[in-house]
């Protein structure tokens, strides 16, 4: 397929794709959406959820919860709504894929060719301010706030959302993804990790001796999701990067409280201030890395001041889990894209393909799949994939493997893994990396782990030389699937 058929094809695609609703219609009618009544909010919504997505990683369809016990018709739930191969194409608005490294393909061409941010657009009003609780009509209990895990502290409103606070130095709006857990009718709590641009922006209004004013989105289209839990550049505004991913502008509603950008489609949006002096216990909670492994801490109580929502919302829920999550295929997806183009802008040639393992809840162990060009090239292309800005995070594990491994494929990594690493050879360590409380080795700060890179493609000196693999070939392969379609479905 040409580039400009695939541009063509993107524009059919994403037409009258408007807000999350529309984006349910489109999900509905591709036969990718599954609903389910009757679920109760506590623990129930949240286990159906982990449960439907791990039997079929990648593939598993997206689930709306209606009927929920305790809470009128039309108060609803939304999960792993990007969390497929086919969803995530409409909602990034790419060619329908195949395989995963199709999709990060099409996300790479996109980055390099025609990929520019577009500025959010103020609008007057929109779906969202349909309603707006204040004062004495604020209660968050009002909406069906899920109870996730069963040894979580609390009911968390904010897994899928949209963090959105200003910087009070230089005016950056940023977006970020951070567990937000309801205290009571008036007060939530955010967690942000450390060195977390939500974390850096509310330390420098403390540090004024000011309180920090925040949004929360907590049902919005996916793709705001997608680009607010991404390591996008410093002074990149969310909202624009995901306009330009869009190819037209997010709108968006001046709040009534504090000015932050409302984006005007989204479900219910929270507004509030973050008290830099009174504080509460928030947690624990079961974390993306599939442990509880930072315990319940004191947070600063933010304070709910206004409370914007559509008639009959949607809530949207991510549930972090032992892997596979229902949110951890689209974080795959764009992590190993950004990763591919980082390393591109770093100059290195050759890169084939790059997945993110979702076993690795889609940070700790990313593949490289390379054309090996000179010799170090492999540790040269590991080195750079680990400390990029998109791989840097929390990561554990890079391997690096020839141009024949599929990077996606587990079995083809752990096979050239086997066969063409020599361990103390191919194996390298870097200490004192950028982490998180999250991370289960760590038991006290500085929160920096060690990481392990995997050489495993051949020996470069003798490359050529190495035993030949023993396969059927490409040619064959492809006579045999049109000879015999049926056995391959």
């Amino acid at each position: 397929m040409s580039d400009s058929h695939q541009v063509k094809s993107n524009q059919q695609r994403n037409e009258g794709y408007s807000d999350l609703r529309d984006l349910i219609e489109r999900f509905e009618e591709m036969g990718e959406i599954e609903k389910v009544n009757g679920a109760n909010w506590n623990l129930e919504v949240a286990a159906v959820a982990e449960t439907v997505a791990a039997q079929d990683p990648g593939r598993a369809p997206a689930l709306l919860f209606d009927n929920i016990e305790g809470y009128p018709e039309g108060f609803r739930i939304l999960a792993g709504g990007a969390n497929g191969l086919r969803r995530l194409a409409v909602v990034m608005d790419l060619p329908d894929p195949e395989t995963e490294m199709d999709l990060v393909r099409s996300m790479r061409r996109r980055m390099r060719t025609k990929f520019e941010p577009i500025p959010p657009l103020k609008v007057s009003t929109g779906p969202v301010m349909e309603n707006i609780d204040r004062g004495s009509d604020i209660n968050m209990w009002k909406f069906p706030v899920p109870f996730v895990h069963e040894l979580d502290g609390g009911r968390y409103i904010g897994t899928d959302d949209l963090v959105i606070m200003r910087d009070p130095d230089t005016g950056w709006v940023n977006c970020g993804t951070y567990r937000t857990m309801v205290h009571d009718e008036t007060n939530v709590a955010v967690w942000m990790s450390p060195g977390k641009h939500g974390r850096l922006i509310s330390d420098k209004y403390f540090k004024r001796g000011e309180d920090c004013p925040v949004l929360i989105s907590c049902g919005q289209d996916p793709l705001l999701f997608i680009s607010a839990h991404q390591e996008i550049d410093p002074e990149v505004d969310e909202l624009a990067y995901a306009g330009g991913q869009r190819g037209r502008a997010i709108e968006y509603i001046p709040s009534e409280v504090h000015g932050l950008p409302i984006p005007a489609h989204s479900e219910v949006v929270i507004e509030g201030t973050m008290s830099r002096t009174e504080i509460r216990e928030e947690g624990p909670f079961g974390e993306f890395m599939g442990y509880y492994a930072s315990n319940a801490s004191e947070l600063p109580v933010i304070k709910v001041e206004r409370v914007y929502y559509r008639t009959n919302p949607i809530l949207t829920l991510a549930v972090p889990s032992r892997p596979p999550e229902n949110f951890t295929f689209a974080r795959a997806t764009v992590k190993s894209a950004l990763i591919w183009d980082e390393m591109e802008k770093a100059g290195i040639p050759g890169v084939k393909g790059v997945w993110c393992h979702e076993a690795g809840a889609g940070r700790l162990f990313n593949v490289v799949a390379i054309e090996q060009l000179y010799p170090g090239h492999a540790s040269q292309a590991a080195m750079v994939a680990t400390n990029c800005h998109a791989g840097n995070y929390a990561g554990r594990w890079v391997v690096v493997v020839d141009q024949d491994i599929d990077p996606s494929n587990i079995f083809d990594v752990v096979w050239a893994m086997s066969t063409r690493c020599d361990p103390p050879e191919d194996v390298q360590f870097i200490k004192r990396a950028w982490s998180t409380p999250l991370d289960p080795l760590l038991r006290e700060p500085p929160w920096q782990n060690n990481r392990g890179i995997i050489d495993a493609c051949r020996p470069y000196g003798w490359k050529d030389e190495f035993p030949k693999v023993a396969e059927a070939s490409p040619e064959l392969k492809a006579k045999i699937r049109a000879k015999f379609p049926q056995l391959y479905k």
